[in-house]
């Protein structure tokens, strides 16, 4: 039975990110850096990606933002917002501590993390549909959400 009105691929998309930048954006990190520009806005689903880079884990900021978390693989492990997409000119001042240059930042906000992971196999690099039985565990956990 759906929670919502609305059909999930209309108001939600998934976002699948490696480990550790997901827990970083459950614990603060505000974008996501990103090859191409997204013009999706609204409500994504946190999905942590199959694979754990290795070489951020040697990094202070990223150290200090997951010590003591788990880095849940495989799972839908939050939500955010999708408030813009940009690139920052070359040469300036980046938008956040997080932001890479000649990326395309995904600016995150209204983090929630999930009490406890959606274990899902499935995902992709750019936005993708999640379908209402995923979206029906999401809210679950955070009932408030809606489009």
């Amino acid at each position: 039975m759906s929670h919502t009105t609305a059909a999930p691929g209309t108001w939600i998309r998934g976002i699948t990110i490696r480990q550790p930048w997901t827990t970083c954006i459950l614990a603060g990190k505000d974008v996501e850096n990103r090859p191409t520009a997204w013009s999706w806005r609204g409500w994504l689903l946190l999905h942590a990606g199959q694979a754990t880079e290795r070489a951020p884990l040697r990094d202070p900021l990223v150290a200090t933002t997951i010590r003591g978390r788990a880095l849940h693989t495989r799972a839908v492990i939050g939500v955010a917002r999708l408030t813009d997409c940009h690139q920052d000119p070359a040469g300036s001042v980046l938008c956040s501590r997080w932001a890479q240059p000649d990326m395309h930042h995904l600016v995150l906000a209204d983090v929630q993390e999930l009490a406890l992971p959606i274990p899902w196999l499935h995902g992709q690099l750019g936005p993708w549909r999640p379908p209402q039985d995923l979206v029906d565990q999401v809210l679950q956990q955070v009932p408030g959400l809606r489009p």
